[in-house]
């Protein structure tokens, strides 16, 4: 519309609010929607509301769906449009017209199904006549014979996580090396959510004279962004897909085959502007053996920060609400159970007063609001910001650098014994003293400049927050010497504060220098890029788990004491009788 950005069209999304009043047309996330929902529960702000990427069924797009269809009851001039490129318009369609609980009826109400269709060119498939067993070696071999014998054109590589990229990208450039002298050169870029937007940015730039791009993208490029110039792509067939087991209380990021909805997509991906290939690496039989469309997000996450939302919305009967489909019964009880033992619900499930409303506002998951919330009781409110903030970053504050030596030694000078947390908490602390906000200063420690600038306004953000619930927020960084509060060393402080939220991310550490989780049935390994890497700790808390190829990774450790456990999370851990 050639409008200023935030005039008339503008942009909402997690941390940052690029709209005024004056806005007509707002892009936003469905989780900020939601959150908005809070606020104003019939969104009367807004006159048509359109859902993109449906067929995705994001835990955040299938809550919404539920709500809008409640809200659409109480305002009929309400216009909702769901798109999507490979929609199950039907099921969406009998979705909003049946009342709730008489599915069978079938009316159609006032919706309506539109079909736009658009261009597409032909695309070939091919498949592997025999299954490989290393796809990111075999996705490199293609990318060379694909530069080797086909006309120009770029090639999207689908990959399922950011150090997969990163091999596949390190090893491209390597073997552009052994390329004969005058042949044209490939470019290979990165794409993933955490990677630094003005990295983002380059795939989308036309390549030089007489190179052809190599995007090596997650499933981000599937759906979310159109890259133009992709005449080839090459699917991996894998997907990370979040997977919760509410029998371990563990939710892990693991890699899966994809749909054929999916690959369906991906191939698409390469008829955009002309005829194109697709190269699938599997064979035609486990192509054909896949699921038809991916297990939507709801029935395989924790629902806590769900269950939470919708307990703010009001909707108190989680099992009356109208889910698009219907979460699994012990993923619901997990949750409530989590919510409990947080002092966010009471007995009769009901969201408590002040803590459980107050969770639910704060824009971070249940644990960390939990944490945050609690820091005051701590003395420890201004670490807490920072190391909350720190956490959310999608981005690693840390720059991998190709001299993994200095950049270790880099690490060490903020390294504190007890942990990652009290480690970004040293990193923040430096960059808003020593720093002062400087690219050098960071370029010299490799800290991504643009990921700990947005720290600082993630953290104005998450203060207002707390300011706005009444807490005081006056004390700042500068007048908070790391030093004894109640006679307490500070980290001591951080670490109980850290245990009253995270209880239920707890391990304790084996012989061998692995962790197992309380119950003992999962094996936790600390992350490479973790301090508790190859160090000695009893017991620990954590904030996430990775699981890659065969191990079980966890991030953001931080030591902490068995006793602590039981004093802050006693409806959670029983000590079991002797």
């Amino acid at each position: 519309m050639r409008c200023q950005l935030g005039q008339d069209v503008g942009y909402s999304i997690r941390f940052e609010d690029v709209t005024s009043e004056k806005t007509k047309i707002k892009f936003l996330t469905d989780g900020l929607l939601l959150r908005e929902a809070l606020v104003d529960p019939l969104l009367s702000r807004y006159s048509v509301i359109m859902v993109d990427e449906a067929h995705e069924r994001s835990l955040s797009s299938d809550v919404l769906l539920g709500v809008l269809k409640k809200v659409m009851r109480r305002r009929s001039e309400l216009r909702i449009v769901v798109s999507s490129a490979t929609l199950d318009a039907e099921n969406f369609l009998r979705f909003f017209s049946s009342g709730g609980d008489d599915e069978q009826n079938g009316a159609t109400g006032n919706g309506s199904i539109v079909s736009v269709e658009s261009r597409a060119f032909p695309v070939d498939i091919h498949y592997l006549s025999e299954p490989c067993e290393n796809y990111v070696e075999r996705a490199i071999r293609t990318v060379f014979e694909i530069h080797a014998s086909e006309p120009e054109g770029d090639i999207l590589l689908f990959l399922t996580g950011r150090e997969e990229i990163e091999t596949a990208v390190d090893m491209i450039a390597e073997r552009m090396q052994a390329l004969p002298p005058h042949t044209d050169k490939l470019l290979s870029l990165p794409l993933y959510a955490g990677l630094p937007v003005e990295q983002q940015m380059y795939v989308f730039e036309p390549a030089p004279e007489q190179t052809r791009k190599v995007i090596c993208a997650t499933n981000i490029a599937e759906a979310s962004v159109t890259i133009s110039g992709i005449v080839y792509v090459i699917d991996s067939s894998f997907v990370k897909l979040r997977a919760y087991n509410p029998q371990t209380g563990i939710e892990t990021l693991t890699a899966t085959p994809i749909s054929k909805a999916s690959a369906t997509q991906r191939a698409g991906r390469a008829g955009r502007t002309k005829a194109g290939k697709c190269y699938r690496l599997c064979t035609e039989a486990a192509h054909s053996s896949l699921a038809d469309t991916t297990v939507p997000e709801i029935q395989r996450s924790n629902l806590a920060p769900t269950i939470l939302q919708l307990k703010a919305l009001g909707i108190d009967n989680i099992a009356r609400f109208d889910f698009l489909t219907p979460p699994p019964s012990d993923l619901i009880i997990r949750a409530l159970e989590l919510l409990y033992s947080l002092g966010a619900l009471d007995d009769y499930a009901k969201l408590t007063k002040p803590l459980g409303t107050r969770m639910a506002e704060l824009a971070v998951e249940p644990m960390l609001a939990k944490c945050l919330l609690s820091s005051p009781d701590f003395g420890c409110l201004s670490e807490m910001l920072t190391i909350a903030a720190m956490t959310s970053l999608q981005g690693n504050v840390w720059f991998s650098h190709d001299e993994k030596r200095k950049e270790e030694s880099a690490r060490r000078k903020f390294a504190v014994e007890e942990g990652d947390h009290l480690t970004l908490l040293n990193v923040y602390t430096a960059f808003i003293t020593k720093g002062k906000k400087d690219m050098k200063w960071c370029q010299q420690h490799y800290l991504n400049f643009k990921s700990m600038t947005r720290a600082v306004s993630v953290r104005n953000q998450l203060r207002r927050y707390l300011e706005r619930f009444g807490i005081d927020v006056s004390e700042s960084l500068a007048q908070q010497p790391v030093g004894k509060v109640g006679g307490m060393p500070m980290e001591e402080q951080v670490r109980r504060c850290l245990t009253s939220g995270y209880f239920a991310h707890a391990a304790r550490m084996a012989a061998d220098g692995t962790f197992r989780s309380v119950s003992g049935d999962v094996v936790l390994h600390a992350h490479p890029g973790s301090l508790m890497f190859n160090r000695k700790a009893d017991w620990v808390v954590f904030g996430e788990v990775v699981e890659t190829g065969e191990k079980t990774f966890i991030r953001d450790v931080t030591k902490i004491e068995k006793g602590w456990l039981m004093e802050y999370a006693p409806e959670y851990y029983r000590v079991r009788g002797a």
